[in-house]
């Protein structure tokens, strides 16, 4: 809302000469006053914003501020125009990348050129008239001031708001229904400032630690790493730079995220690989439990991911085996499983013994039983294959 400035006594005299020391001040001269001396700020003088176009906004800031000074009420015509000019210069400033700290200190030059030209107009007689008006152009400096901040912040918010809508686009093509052709790709790799052949990280995680995963991308983002995030309907996509470097941000958002429960794909070769790694990562969250302490992998979870995936096409893994074991009494189907389970966790006769607290004699005695009864001779990798998957 803009601010009526308080004009002090309005005695007629003093209204008049008020007014008269007014019509003496030039746009023009204190136009060019202020193009001088802006142009010799850093953010100014490097050119991104076109001296005309300081001086346009100049020529029309300084008329409507001399004008918002004269003793009268400030008009709704005149404050339109003041608010109009603030909000080009708000947001031609925020286009042109003009810190709003040299914004600022630039239309605080508006006051100390104002106030040093009246000054210079004013004679010994007006001492007391300038005291009584100090605080009016002070008053309507800053009120125009704050306006022009208001519409830059305003500004640079879309503008963040517009560079977001614009990179969530080309993320968003990254994981469309068919793979992005290779020129789509590198248009892709400039606009997000990742290299198309970089090696990437990719996380999935569904709605109930979306929340997570977002937390993760935030505190990524104060450490200095840029997290990408894909928003899913059952949850979220997340992807990054991978860095193994000690005490690199991204390094350290890896070890955040592998302590979420959702699914993770690491080193994955390139934007062209991101689509199908996301799928997996989104499977392998889909399978998590309250007994996963993290998040899962391919390493951790490929059998649990396979087991999955065969049990859709409804067709049973180990009929054979479960027949066979329940041919057994209740006691030695027990001890055969869990000497069969111990030895698919280690892959070691004597690791397995001493987890089970018995002889190696006995657990190499009940995997051979084993075999006998199932066909499945665990020393065998393929054959051994089986169970992991259907026993995931």
């Amino acid at each position: 809302m803009a601010i009526t400035p308080k004009h002090g006594i309005n005695t007629d005299s003093s209204a008049r000469r008020w007014n008269a020391l007014l019509d003496c001040l030039s746009v023009e001269r204190l136009t060019n006053l202020f193009l001088e001396r802006v142009l010799q700020l850093n953010d100014y003088h490097d050119g991104a914003l076109p001296a005309s176009e300081i001086r346009r906004t100049a020529t029309a800031s300084f008329g409507a501020l001399i004008e918002s000074l004269r003793p009268r009420e400030d008009s709704a015509q005149l404050q339109a125009q003041r608010s109009h000019i603030a909000l080009d210069v708000g947001v031609s400033r925020a286009r042109a990348g003009i810190p709003v700290e040299s914004l600022m200190t630039a239309i605080r030059l508006d006051f100390t050129i104002l106030w040093g030209d009246l000054m210079c107009l004013a004679d010994a007689t007006d001492a007391e008239l300038l005291v009584q008006r100090a605080e009016t152009v002070w008053e309507v400096v800053d009120s125009y001031a704050s306006q022009a901040q208001t519409a830059y912040i305003h500004e640079r918010q879309r503008m963040a708001q517009e560079a977001t809508s614009v990179r969530q686009g080309f993320v968003a093509a990254l994981f469309g229904p068919v793979s992005a052709p290779p020129e789509m790709l590198d248009r892709i790799a400039g606009k997000l400032g990742v290299p198309a052949d970089a090696i990437l990280n990719v996380a999935a995680a569904g709605a109930a630690n979306s929340a997570s995963l977002h937390l993760a991308v935030a505190a990524a983002s104060r450490r200095g790493c840029d997290l990408f995030t894909h928003p899913l309907p059952d949850g979220l996509v997340a992807f990054w730079v991978s860095d193994e470097r000690s005490g690199c941000p991204a390094r350290e958002a890896t070890e955040q995220v592998r302590g979420i429960p959702c699914g993770l794909v690491e080193q994955v070769h390139g934007l062209a690989g991101l689509r199908i790694a996301a799928q997996t990562a989104r499977a392998l969250a889909a399978l998590g439990d309250e007994g996963d302490a993290g998040a899962l992998t391919m390493r951790s979870a490929w059998a649990r991911l396979a087991k999955h995936q065969l049990e859709e096409t409804g067709v049973p893994m180990i009929p054979d085996v479960e027949a066979a074991l329940k041919r057994c009494g209740p006691v030695e189907r027990e001890r055969l499983q869990e000497a069969a389970l111990a030895y698919l966790a280690t892959g070691s006769i004597a690791r397995s013994a001493d987890r089970l607290f018995c002889h190696r004699n006995t657990l190499m005695n009940r995997l051979r039983r084993f075999a006998e009864l199932t066909g499945i001779d665990l020393m065998v990798p393929e054959q051994a294959a089986r169970l992991v998957v259907a026993w995931a």
